[in-house]
């Protein structure tokens, strides 16, 4: 596998960076650095795109769950999650901009899309990569690509980016080119992420660790301003932060340069945060880790 180094942070552009995490996942080597200008904290040296293209179609879902498909125990967690996210929109929706059309980028199984297709009478399309569940997708009737170029319909009223951010080697280029040649009528985006303060994070798979405020950061760089931002822990924890879900909505006129804000204690806050998570590990365990169909595992 061909390895490269982020020379600059992909959220402020800074080439100054200290070591924060270095550790061994699944046999692969994972080291994330801090970048001591704003804070955000991302994989470095991390696989180039080319290997991260031949992980993702081989080994991905091998490596993370032992299957090239859907298993009972992920399909359950999808479920879950997209009641919880379709909950969080009807709680956050802007009355105004109600959309018409949704494309679920990372769409996995599909139970997302087929979610919000129903809850909110959308015209659902979906992207994934990975063939086995692109494949499970469509045998539910599904409309599924795989790439973003293979669709033929190019204006969406809402964007839904379900743990996707913190896979791509430059989320804010991604962002900016998804609102160029994917505009969205209604400007809406849905995303979710691993909470650096709560989360494991440091996957090889995870190549950006976000807190709120890098997230929030870095849609605005990206040209949309956050409407609701929520730390939680569903489906997986009643009282573990795991989680950062936001709607974010698109910028009529994005600033060209955007001030970063600075996360500052990052170390201190992820040290005092996976404390409190053993703390309620210890004390309440049938709260912290809600059950799952199979055996434990947590995602």
């Amino acid at each position: 596998m061909e390895w490269i180094t982020v020379q600059n942070c992909p959220l402020c552009g800074a080439s100054s960076s200290q070591l924060f995490d270095q550790r061994t996942f699944r046999a692969y080597p994972v080291e994330n650095r801090l970048c001591t200008r704003c804070g955000l904290v991302y994989q470095s040296p991390r696989l180039s795109d080319q290997a991260l293209e031949a992980f993702y179609a081989a080994e991905y879902r091998l490596a993370y769950q032992g299957s090239a498909g859907p298993t009972r125990k992920d399909l359950y967690v999808q479920e879950q999650r997209a009641g919880v996210l379709a909950d969080f929109l009807r709680r956050w929706l802007p009355e105004p901009a109600q959309p018409n059309t949704v494309l679920d980028i990372g769409c996995s199984s599909g139970l997302l899309l087929e979610r919000l297709s129903k809850d909110f009478s959308l015209d659902g399309v979906g992207v994934e990569p990975g063939e086995a569940y692109r494949e499970y997708a469509r045998q539910r009737g599904l409309m599924v690509v795989a790439a973003l170029h293979d669709l033929n319909q190019h204006r969406f009223g809402l964007v839904s980016m379900i743990h996707v951010l913190e896979h791509l080697p430059d989320p804010v280029a991604y962002l900016q080119n998804l609102r160029q040649e994917h505009p969205v009528e209604s400007g809406l985006l849905l995303v979710e992420v691993p909470n650096l303060y709560a989360h494991d994070s440091f996957e090889i798979a995870h190549l950006t660790s976000f807190s709120g405020r890098t997230l929030t950061q870095l849609l605005k760089k990206a040209g949309f301003s956050v409407l609701a931002l929520r730390q939680h822990g569903a489906p997986r924890s009643k009282v573990l932060p795991l989680y950062l879900t936001a709607l974010a909505r698109s910028v009529a006129a994005p600033d060209a340069e955007v001030k970063i804000c600075p996360e500052t204690e990052v170390r201190l806050k992820r040290r005092l945060g996976l404390l409190r998570r053993r703390l309620w590990e210890r004390l309440f365990p049938g709260i912290a880790w809600l059950p799952l169909p199979e055996e434990e595992s947590r995602f």
